[in-house]
């Protein structure tokens, strides 16, 4: 099994493209697993700066295949042109692809370098696709190191120590902007319901923001403010609330937006300025309100161009942190390539212990000696598999499986078939520790024990 992910962000391309990008996540791993067998898993990660997809495919010749099967999907799905879509990603494979999603998971990658709520994206990318049925085994094992590794860099060095967030610059942004900074004073209107507004209405409350008012275009605004506080607005008080605002926060991504035109007629006899941020990456507003008088602009472009560097150890830290992590799963990945090989061995050598022992009980019955000679056997068998087995480890970790499965297959004829991988990854053929002796070796011939990983 081969990972690989197709990367779009801020980093590469405009972040108009990445939003047409994102307008075609929904059902896009579902509608590829079904529509192309290259396909043996799925996960889209889409945040305010980034559209990737990370996949897995049966063989290394498969993920050409497995990529043009996405972005035909993905340009069905948008409208945009395959030509465009393809243009627009960087294709990662085998390691690639693990050190970038710890990066990404790390907060390394982000437009906010440090920030904490990627990795809670990162989450929740793999919950969705473990619901929707298309997460492998491969990517469900990635992605959890991938929060472990999150984890650990959160832990164990200063970065993102500031609480820094796409949110909590576009917020400072706006304290400089102000006439007054005491938000305290400010009237806020916030759009959406979503995650980001459940963060943006815990910075306000940080910061002293008391009227604070939601709109929600799907009516979710009253069950939203139930739990977080401030006012539920609807069609009707939404454009009095509006003009009476100090800030208005765009957080919903919604198919509506707040036009120029219809925002300069509720402002008309406003006499405080308007500072609107915009954190959705389709647009809450029409970047035309950015022209009209009295109204400041923020947008996820100025959240980047504004956001402070972290300091340089704590950034070497954290790399290391990433480095070693990615390491250690790329170890492990390949030992586990080597799974297959391993127990088609084990039960080739189980399978002529057994029928040697058939013709010890034909000649001398179930008795005690047909027994001693059978527990001898089986002990002398699993002293003779350990050396293959850790062997197979070995070569495994040096990028040699191939040479171990050839070896197989020329001296005891044994052909190797590839492991059936299964979305959960609770579980796999051997146990992964060739330090102990006869370690994952099979007892009186159940060569198809599984053991916990």
């Amino acid at each position: 099994m081969v990972l690989f992910s197709l990367v779009a962000t801020h980093a590469d391309i405009d972040l108009e493209t990445v939003a047409q990008l994102s307008t075609g996540a929904s059902e896009l791993a579902t509608s590829a697993l079904a529509g192309s067998p290259a396909v043996a898993g799925a996960i889209v990660l889409a945040t305010c700066n980034r559209f990737e997809i990370y996949g897995e495919a049966h063989r290394t010749e498969d993920v050409d295949n497995a990529r043009a099967a996405l972005i035909a999907q993905l340009s069905g799905s948008t409208g945009l042109n395959e030509q465009v879509v393809a243009r627009s990603f960087n294709t990662r494979t085998g390691a690639d692809v693990t050190r970038h999603l710890f990066s990404v998971s790390s907060g390394l990658d982000s437009a906010v370098v440090g920030e904490r709520e990627i990795a809670g994206q990162v989450r929740r990318a793999l919950i969705t696709a473990q619901h929707e049925g298309t997460a492998s085994s491969g990517l469900v094992r990635l992605f959890q190191a991938a929060s472990k590794t999150a984890k650990d860099v959160g832990a164990q060095t200063a970065l993102g120590a500031r609480g820094l967030s796409v949110v909590s610059v576009a917020l400072d942004l706006a304290t400089e902007l102000s006439e007054d900074p005491d938000w305290s004073a400010k009237k806020v209107v916030v759009f959406g319901t979503g995650a980001y507004a459940g963060a943006t209405m815990s910075l306000l409350r940080e910061r002293g923001c008391t009227d604070v008012s939601v709109y929600s275009s799907s009516g979710r605004a009253a069950g939203f403010v139930a739990t977080r506080g401030g006012t539920a607005l609807d069609g009707e008080t939404l454009p009095a609330a509006v003009a009476a605002a100090d800030v208005m926060i765009g957080c919903s991504g919604a198919d509506t937006r707040v036009e120029a035109a219809e925002l300069a007629k509720v402002r008309a006899g406003s006499p405080q300025p308007l500072i609107a941020i915009d954190l959705a990456l389709t647009h809450d507003f029409d970047p035309a309100v950015g022209g009209l008088d009295g109204v400041e602009l923020l947008t996820l472009e100025s959240v980047r161009l504004a956001a402070p560097q972290e300091q340089a150890e704590s950034l070497a830290q954290a790399n290391s942190i990433v480095a070693g992590a990615a390491s250690a799963f790329e170890q492990d990945r390949e030992a586990r390539s080597v799974d297959s090989a391993i127990v088609a061995l084990r039960r080739h050598t189980m399978n002529v212990l057994d029928t040697e022992m058939e013709k010890v009980r034909a000649r001398h019955g179930c008795t005690a000696a047909a027994e001693e000679v059978e527990f001898a056997l089986r002990r002398m068998v699993k002293q003779l598999l350990h050396v293959p087995t850790v062997r197979a480890r070995e070569l495994a970790a040096n990028g040699q499986q191939e040479d171990y499965v050839a070896a197989l297959e020329a001296l005891y004829g044994i052909t190797v078939e590839p492991a059936a991988e299964r979305a959960t990854g609770a579980e796999c053929p051997v146990v992964h520790d060739a330090g102990v002796q006869g370690a994952g070796v099979p007892d009186a011939g159940h060569d198809t024990r599984r053991h916990s990983a």
